[in-house]
């Protein structure tokens, strides 16, 4: 229980500090970049304190009760792995094809350059499926 509160306490610090500088810093030159480096020092040092608090215990196996709630989480991480990675090529190949439609249709030399920026876009969709068939396999 005070485990989960220090958490807390350190997660809403990493949150409030850095908004609070990045704020007060508006009239100063550097202050995005200040900010941004508070943000990132204080995420990092939440990440490791966790890490710290959270996973230096002894660790129990519970059998097989675990075993049968791994399958869901299986199954769950390999649909949102296609999904997620179907949504992102979606909104890559959007952008890319209609650039590209855009470049061919003043130059049409650079088919090949723009065919490649296409395929780049839709093998995001091509790795989530390779990472869900690891994932069930």
């Amino acid at each position: 229980m005070v485990t989960k509160m220090i958490l807390v306490v350190i997660l809403l610090c990493s949150m409030i500090i850095p908004v609070g500088g990045f704020l007060l810093s508006k009239r100063k030159e550097g202050g995005f970049k200040a900010a941004l480096a508070s943000n990132l020092f204080f995420f990092f040092g939440t990440v490791l304190v966790a890490d710290i608090l959270l996973f230096s215990g002894n660790v129990q196996a519970a059998g097989e009760a675990a075993e049968a709630g791994v399958e869901g989480w299986r199954y769950l991480a390999a649909a949102l792995s296609t999904g997620l990675s179907c949504i992102g090529a979606g909104i890559a190949v959007a952008s890319a094809a209609s650039a590209a439609l855009g470049a061919l249709s003043e130059d049409s030399s650079i088919m090949g350059k723009a065919l490649i920026f296409v395929a780049l876009a839709e093998s995001i969709a091509l790795y989530g499926l390779l990472i869900s068939f690891s994932i069930l396999g």
